[in-house]
């Protein structure tokens, strides 16, 4: 087994390991129980405090690294991350119960998000280069020299999410595009796999070493306790939060930056029922392969996804109550899942319980199949109602993290548009349409437009494509800023800001600002998109 593969369950404070807290506690294997070693330690205020400011000497350093060097930085973390092999895998399925397959597929993502990245930075053209050239003559007042990029905002905070153990974790999209972007980062652990934190947090120490790079450009602190999360975000010289969890924590944490003396963006993902719209023509042409395909995008990862699609819209007609019929059987027939921690099946059967209480709705079907253990295994749930609750019940718009959906019946192209409208911001919102429907349906497209991220046709939200057009946000609730995304290489932009040089001497410029255009980059220069020097 690798170095890195030795568990400790200290905290990884740059180059020096911590483990003064006194206060501990150990993952759990969610299909047994079991209670997996070593006992790792609560990271207490002053490691926080630490964790920080070494992150604010290594940011000074590592920002000032030449872009090639962080590409070849990024590579050597997927190689470390690579070399621990199944030892990985393993830890991370006992302490996620997510199947191994699924797991090799997120290290596959994780690995590839890390080449994509560093490509991104190879090649330059991120930072957005413009030059508005000098004109000295000109009247009534010259002219002067401005050019402006982006550069890194100083140290991130990063917060590992539960479902996605590996690539919304340690070495996830927040960290890669944080690195990318010349940030040192401060990774919290989620508490429900610290050793699988713990391993990868070793395989990034491991890249910073062989790659020289300076002392505190990553560090991982551990901890179940919301204070942890509280403090590090309140250290003055953290200046960026990424997030991946619940809109209770998610919004804790976006309050405690907005109350710094001096705040900072917090990008939370946080919670979104990805409505999917099923219209006439679709269940004429394809009602069965729908309710398959939305069955199987509802179970998946025992609904763990940020994208399960949680709202499902049909016209009341015979065709939709088919339609209903058909996904109901296969939600029923649905084997049991099993959950990250008990915490989130106990949230998930209270959500459900109380949204089949209100007066409107029905539970439709519920699968009746039995996990290993009762404490962590969740089955598939439909839920009915129609427009009028749905509008009226505002309880019923908020996200039901599992294996569930709600389905709601509308009366016409009307009472779709109206429901698209009374809907909070998701992630995404699909459409399920022939080609006529969806040329009569241009105004609920519009609509849905304005209440999401992303606007799927004749698909399933789940399956986030990684790479260059894809953007992972919405409007809130679904994020604290629909400007940006956590998936794909537009999530740099999170991590830095504009700076525009006046009249600085050319040998003071950064290489992508001076006139020889030395790194090859696309820059704007008065006001064309050029490649040539200028």
């Amino acid at each position: 087994m690798p170095e890195t593969a030795l568990l400790t369950g200290e905290q990884l404070i740059g180059r020096t390991p911590s483990r003064a807290g006194r206060e501990t506690f150990c993952a759990v294997d969610p299909a047994t129980g079991e209670a997996l070693g070593p006992e790792v330690a609560e990271a207490t205020a002053e490691e926080i405090d630490f964790a920080a400011r070494v992150a604010e000497c290594g940011f000074e350093g590592y920002s000032m690294r030449e872009p090639q060097r962080r590409a070849a930085f990024l590579r050597q973390i997927a190689r470390q991350i690579e070399a621990l092999g199944d030892a990985l895998l393993e830890r991370c399925h006992r302490e996620t119960a997510l199947p191994v397959a699924r797991l090799q597929g997120e290290r596959a993502r994780t690995l590839g998000q890390l080449h994509l990245f560093a490509d991104l930075v190879e090649d330059g053209s991120w930072v957005g280069a413009r030059i508005d050239r000098a004109d000295p003559a000109r009247q009534p007042a010259p002219k002067p020299d401005l050019r402006r990029m982006l550069v890194p905002l100083g140290p991130v905070a990063v917060f590992g999410a539960s479902n996605f153990p590996l690539a919304f974790s340690v070495a996830g999209g927040d960290t890669v595009a944080a690195l990318a972007a010349g940030c040192s980062v401060v990774v919290k652990a989620h508490p429900s796999h610290p050793g699988t934190s713990e391993m990868v947090g070793r395989a990034i120490l491991a890249a910073v070493e062989r790659s020289g790079m300076p002392d505190g450009t990553f560090s991982l602190l551990q901890g179940r306790a919301p204070e942890v999360g509280q403090r590090l975000v309140a250290r003055p010289s953290i200046q960026a939060v990424g997030f991946t969890g619940s809109l209770a924590a998610g919004r804790a944490l976006f309050d405690a930056a907005a109350r710094r003396a001096r705040p900072i963006p917090v990008y939370a993902e946080m919670g979104s029922s990805n409505p999917v719209f099923v219209l006439a023509g679709a269940l004429a042409e394809r009602r069965d392969a729908i309710a398959q395909a939305l069955a199987a995008s509802v179970t998946l990862g025992c609904g763990q996804f940020c994208t399960n699609p949680g709202l499902i819209v049909v016209e009341d007609s015979a065709a939709g109550m088919a339609f209903i019929e058909a996904l109901g059987r296969r939600l029923a027939a649905a084997p049991a899942g099993t959950m990250t921690g008990p915490g989130i099946k106990t949230a998930y059967e209270a959500g459900l319980e109380a949204a089949a209480a209100l007066p409107g709705v029905a539970l439709a079907a519920r699968s009746a199949a039995r996990g290993p253990r009762p404490e962590t295994s969740a089955q598939a749930a439909l839920l009915v109602t129609d427009s009028a609750t749905f509008a009226a019940e505002r309880r019923l718009h908020a996200e039901l993290y599992g294996p569930a959906t709600l389905v709601v019946r509308c009366s016409g192209e009307e009472d779709l548009v109206e429901l698209a409208r009374g809907l909070d911001g998701h992630l995404t919102a699909t459409v399920h349409g022939s080609d006529e429907d969806l040329d009569e349906h241009r105004q609920l497209m519009a609509v849905l437009g304005r209440k999401v991220g992303r606007l799927i046709v004749n698909g399933v939200p789940t399956g986030v494509e990684v790479g260059h057009a894809m953007h992972h946000g919405g409007p809130y609730p679904a994020t604290t800023d629909s400007r940006s995304t956590s998936v794909g290489t537009a999530a740099i932009e999170r991590f830095a800001r504009p700076l525009c040089f006046q009249d600085v001497p050319e040998r003071l410029l950064p290489l992508e600002l001076r006139d020889g255009n030395p790194r090859g980059i696309w820059r704007m220069i008065d006001g064309q998109l050029t490649r040539e020097a200028r």
